[in-house]
């Protein structure tokens, strides 16, 4: 799995606005992602807002308008799965190279919930559901909040 060797992060999000921008494709996975990342900011203390736009494609307009509007960081969060088409790509792409523009041009962070998925069970195994064995939502926004901890401190 993936998730072997990742880090323990904590970060205290006081003082730190948090935009979680979640699709709303393949729902129990979406939900699921959306709870642990919400889970994580508020125990950090950041102030959360919660934006759910239609789905993965419309993420990065959406998050580069949340950090342009004065979050310190967004958690991005998204499901694509794949299919017979190559639409999977298409959406794939240009919803991660749109939310890494959002990042670079604004000098802060996106937590990257975005979950590229061969099928469903996939996402079931990563969305911090109660039999999954990854949280992704969780570490987006753990993350997010720690890139704009580091940034806070160096900017100041």
């Amino acid at each position: 799995m993936s998730g072997d060797g990742s880090p323990e992060i904590s970060t205290d999000g006081t003082g730190l606005k948090v935009t979680i921008v979640s699709g709303q494709w393949h729902t129990q996975i979406a939900d699921g992602l959306l709870a642990g990342a919400r889970r994580v900011l508020d125990a950090s203390g950041a102030e959360v807002t919660v934006i759910r736009v239609p789905g993965s494609f419309e993420l990065p307009v959406v998050t580069r308008a949340a950090l342009d509007a004065g979050a310190d960081a967004v958690v991005a969060l998204g499901v694509i799965i794949r299919g017979g088409t190559p639409h999977f790509e298409y959406v794939s792409d240009a919803a991660t190279s749109g939310l890494t523009q959002a990042s670079l041009l604004t000098g802060k962070p996106v937590g990257f919930g975005l979950l590229t998925l061969d099928d469903e069970q996939q996402g079931i195994d990563r969305a911090g559901l109660e039999n999954s064995k990854e949280d992704k939502g969780a570490e987006a926004a753990e993350a997010a909040l720690a890139t704009a901890a580091i940034l806070r401190d160096i900017r100041a």
